[in-house]
């Protein structure tokens, strides 16, 4: 039996899966520490991945080398581009998954992960030596693991507690356990911590569903995929989602039971997800609605489980259940189980570095909803970078960070370390200043070398991208030189209700007319059909969807690229970690403060400090000779 490893991970969750894989697969050797081996990866809300930002989210974390697009991908049941009728910075893949194959899958890829050991147990504090220096855990049936570095992500499972209307009892999850100990000794080592709240609605039997009396949503074909790795399309049958309104009666029935809701009779006093509101806040502050869109989604191939998505609640068992019945479609639904609504510790962000180790206590790493994080997808994304990490640093090597303008994962971290969060944290495209530089069709382009250099991608995903960045370039530069009459695209245009040509042109300058793409040119452009055909034909979308991308936005990418290497020199200036910023009287007292608190690691990074002026930075810029 082991007890020495380079890093434990604690928790199996989306943050704690991708840690583990990523720490072992850099080369360390890790142990993952979970309290039930039967809910690694567990899709405690939705049975869904991606979305909007989330789905850029994972096909980064897949770019990188992670696991969590190859393991939707192959349990899928329906794949949706959501956004396809804006531009291309703002589609953003989502999917269906079969949520206990994803489960069972996850548990296979780590089981079978080079260097990564499992042990079943609940950590309940953090070891140190005669110094004060890390050493490992401890869990509660007694064991006792060494390891100079520790990622801690503990999901809702710290002092958890769950409430359904009056009634509330301890948990991380339904019918799991919530764990204690590790906020008490946290505490004590003086980091900040809060309470956060997060819901999840009621699950219901199909069996009872009136599925004629709502309006089905099929899935995309299924052309795009979250991984850039070919051959992992899920083989499963595909299931449609569904459709349906809440009502005035609904609402009624709902406002009648707000007297006994933990959210408005005082018995919640944490902070909960503005973006992803319970009914009950959705028809107090949208008092004028006279319905809110619900989703049915199944749960997996074969369930007849149902999650009633935009019905999350911690209402009283019985309010749910009068309110849900005055929905035609769901008159009759028999319910699995009630929504309930959980409180659960978090620590503030901004304890950490943008590689997620903690300030205080070097060799410790927070990833997922421990940082005050909502969703599956961004959990993932900080557990994978806080694993490799700590994995990088136990090997005695540099650990990375992602920039702003790399990945919306960079997004993501840098606005937790610098700013803080006030409410669960979720990740839009809107959050993104680059948005145009992080499409979701180039976060291999983006990041697989990153992933390939340290490690955690391997020879094929990085010979697969340079194989289809030689591709692109080559239609890109077919369209750059080739020349087409305008006989050959006449009746094209004029089908297209676009203008005539009147000369020769280049093919790009085609391919940037709105009404025009590479596809239908390649129907009587015999060149560009030719260079597609050779295309290899499981990544044919995909290699020419880059490139198209890349034409028809060349202008766009280009100047925010421009902005985007501007600022970044600001990145390049690094701050001292001990510098006394109480001492420079010329930066205002705001920002003194804010500075001595956040301790920004470079120029760039105090900019984005809620509370730093333009005036500071120009002062920190003078005090550096910059």
């Amino acid at each position: 039996m082991r007890f020495q490893f380079d890093v434990i991970v604690v928790g199996a969750g989306h943050a704690g899966c991708e840690a583990a894989h990523a720490a072992a697969r850099i080369g360390a050797s890790t142990l993952l520490i979970t309290m039930d081996m039967n809910k690694i990866a567990q899709m405690s809300c939705n049975p869904a991945v991606g979305g909007i930002a989330k789905g850029q989210i994972v096909r980064e974390i897949d770019a990188l080398g992670g696991l969590m697009g190859i393991v939707t991908d192959r349990t899928a049941i329906q794949f949706r581009m959501l956004n396809r009728s804006k531009g291309p910075a703002m589609w953003s893949p989502r999917a269906q998954a079969d949520r206990n194959r994803f489960s069972a899958l996850w548990r296979n890829y780590l089981e079978n992960t080079e260097g990564l050991s499992i042990w079943q147990g609940s950590v309940d504090c953090l070891l140190f030596d005669a110094d004060g220096k890390l050493e490992g855990v401890a869990t509660a049936e007694g064991a006792e693991f060494k390891a100079p570095k520790v990622v801690l992500t503990n999901g809702t499972f710290l002092n958890g507690l769950m409430h359904i209307g009056r009634v509330k009892f301890e948990g991380g999850r339904i019918s799991e356990p919530s764990s204690h100990g590790l906020t008490e000794q946290l505490r004590e080592l003086g980091f900040r911590t809060d309470r956060m709240k997060t819901g999840t609605p009621m699950r219901l039997d199909a069996r009872s569903i009136h599925f004629e009396l709502t309006t089905p949503q099929p899935g995309d074909p299924v052309t795009h995929l979250f991984s850039y790795i070919p051959g992992v399309a899920s083989n499963l049958r595909q299931r449609d989602c569904y459709i349906t309104y809440t009502n005035a009666e609904t609402h009624e029935i709902l406002r009648r039971g707000l007297p006994d809701s933990p959210l408005y009779n005082g018995q919640i006093q944490s902070i909960g997800p503005r973006y992803c509101p319970s009914i009950e806040t959705k028809i107090v502050t949208f008092a004028d609605k006279t319905e809110h869109q619900l989703f049915l989604e199944p749960e997996g191939e074969d369930t007849t489980e149902f999650y009633v998505n935009g019905f999350s609640s911690s209402m009283p068992m019985n309010i749910q259940i009068e309110a849900i019945s005055t929905i035609p479609a769901l008159k009759d639904a028999q319910l699995y189980r009630a929504g309930y609504a959980i409180e659960y510790d978090f620590f503030d962000p901004t304890q950490l570095s943008h590689t997620l180790e903690t300030h205080l206590v070097p060799g410790l790493y927070f990833a997922g909803q421990i940082n005050g994080t909502t969703g599956y997808e961004e959990a993932a994304g900080q557990g994978l970078v806080a694993g490799a990490n700590a994995a990088l640093a136990a090997l005695g090597r540099d650990q990375i960070t992602l920039a702003r303008d790399q990945a919306y994962i960079g997004v993501l971290i840098d606005d937790l370390v610098t700013k803080g969060v006030d409410e669960p944290y979720r990740m839009f495209t809107s959050r993104a200043e680059y948005r145009i530089l992080l499409r979701q069709d180039d976060a291999d382009m983006r990041l697989t070398p990153l992933g390939y250099a340290i490690g955690l991608a391997d020879e094929n995903r990085y010979s697969l991208m340079l194989e289809k960045k030689r591709l692109r370039d080559g239609l890109i530069e077919l369209a750059d030189n080739l020349s087409v009459k305008p006989s050959e695209v006449e009746a094209l245009l004029a089908e297209r209700e676009t203008s005539p040509l009147r000369q020769g042109v280049k093919l790009r300058d085609l391919i940037q007319r709105p009404q025009l793409n590479i596809m239908l040119l390649a129907s009587c452009v015999v060149p560009l059909r030719e260079a597609i055909e050779a295309l290899p034909a499981d990544r044919r979308d995909e290699i020419v969807e880059a490139a198209e991308i890349l034409i028809k936005y060349d202008g766009y990418i280009t100047r925010e690229r421009a902005v985007a290497d501007k600022l970044r020199r600001l990145e390049e200036i690094r701050l001292s970690p001990d510098f006394d910023y109480s001492t420079i009287a010329s930066l205002s007292t705001e920002a003194r403060q804010k500075l001595s608190l956040h301790r920004p690691p470079t120029v760039g990074a105090a900019s984005r400090i809620p509370g730093i002026s333009p005036s500071d930075i120009n002062i920190l810029l003078l005090l550096m000779n910059r």
